[in-house]
């Protein structure tokens, strides 16, 4: 049997210390080292899965002692830890977005294209089993031709206003996800239109962000998709994709809380409230993508998203964010250097 993958973890917010329970759950991998600023933090999920503890994320890429990172710390530190990895020489994973700022994601392409490191991106959505199902089905032509794609993605509260500040908007932080699950299913995406309204959320009025957006994509194909996003949904976290085409159309339902129903005079097969943290909707997704991710590390196939898949889906929020406030169609070209 190989020996274990030492995996090095950046960042101990709440999706890092998803990512560490996931580690701690594969006996392929081990959590090795731990960083953050906050070490606090670090020490915690230390306690609790094992692994050195350093404030350095530089200590932990550098040290020799570990065979991959996994980079869960704020997205302003993202380029640069990508980058140090590199140098180390060490293959990454890295949570969404890169960067807010396509230049800077632009400035990194070369360096990550040429070093031959790998570096995964964190579209976990892909290894949805669900959404993966749908992917699938529709690659093998069961409902002919892909016509049209809608998502739709809705969060059950929205994000403290002071997270609405750095977040890079609604389509840089939320969008993104349904960005690359549209590129997943149709890669020749070629222009975007967008509208965003403030209905309900001060967060969002107060930093210029939408708390609702409409998103429609048209393929070279002719194929078009739409996404749906709101910052609220009182019945839960809405997660669902409808793909159609020629000879039919195949769905994914929001996972319920309960398959129990009631029936009464008031009510009929009244059922309890979808799944409401995107932390559980998603935890299939979370532990199969870093199973993905050990694959590649190891040299194995691997289906992790890539780097340009990461600036792909960057390129198509920036038309978003443009088409929703300037009123305009954006054209993309996602293979663009």
């Amino acid at each position: 049997m190989s020996s274990p993958v030492r995996i090095g973890l950046i960042g101990t917010g709440r999706i890092g210390r998803v990512h560490a329970g996931n580690i701690a759950a594969d006996p392929s991998v081990e959590l090795s080292w731990i960083a953050d600023p906050f070490v606090e933090g670090a020490r915690s999920v230390s306690a609790r899965f094992g692994g050195k503890v350093t404030e350095s994320p530089e200590e932990l890429t550098h040290s020799g002692e570990v065979d991959a990172i996994v980079i869960a710390s704020p997205t302003p530190t993202h380029v640069d830890l990508i980058s140090s990895a590199v140098d180390a020489g060490v293959p990454a994973f890295c949570e969404k977005p890169i960067d807010l700022d396509i230049a800077r994601v632009d400035a990194l392409r070369e360096k990550v294209a040429s070093s031959g490191v790998p570096v995964a991106l964190g579209f976990n959505r892909r290894f949805d089993p669900d959404f993966a199902a749908v992917r699938a089905r529709v690659e093998a032509g069961e409902i002919g031709r892909l016509e049209q794609l809608c998502f739709t993605s809705r969060d059950p509260a929205p994000p403290p206003a002071d997270y609405v500040r750095v977040s890079g908007g609604i389509f840089r932080d939320m969008t993104i996800h349904d960005f690359d699950m549209a590129r997943f299913f149709l890669p020749d995406l070629v222009e975007v239109s967008a509208v965003g309204t403030q209905m309900f959320d001060d967060g969002a009025r107060r930093h210029g962000d939408f708390d609702m957006a409409v998103t429609t994509i048209r393929s070279a194909s002719g194929a078009l998709v739409t996404i749906v996003n709101s910052r609220h949904s009182a019945f839960g976290h809405d997660q669902r994709i409808e793909a159609f085409g020629e000879h039919g159309m195949i769905q994914v339902a929001n996972a319920p809380t309960s398959l129990v129903s009631a029936s009464t005079a008031a009510s009929v097969e009244a059922r309890p409230p979808y799944q409401e943290f995107f932390l559980e909707r998603y935890a299939k997704a979370y532990a199969a993508e870093l199973a993905e991710f050990v694959k590649l590390v190891r040299g194995e196939p691997s289906s992790s998203p890539t780097f340009d898949d990461g600036r792909a889906a960057l390129l198509l929020a920036d038309a978003a964010q443009r088409s929703a406030e300037e009123g305009t169609v954006v054209p993309v070209q996602l293979d663009a250097g």
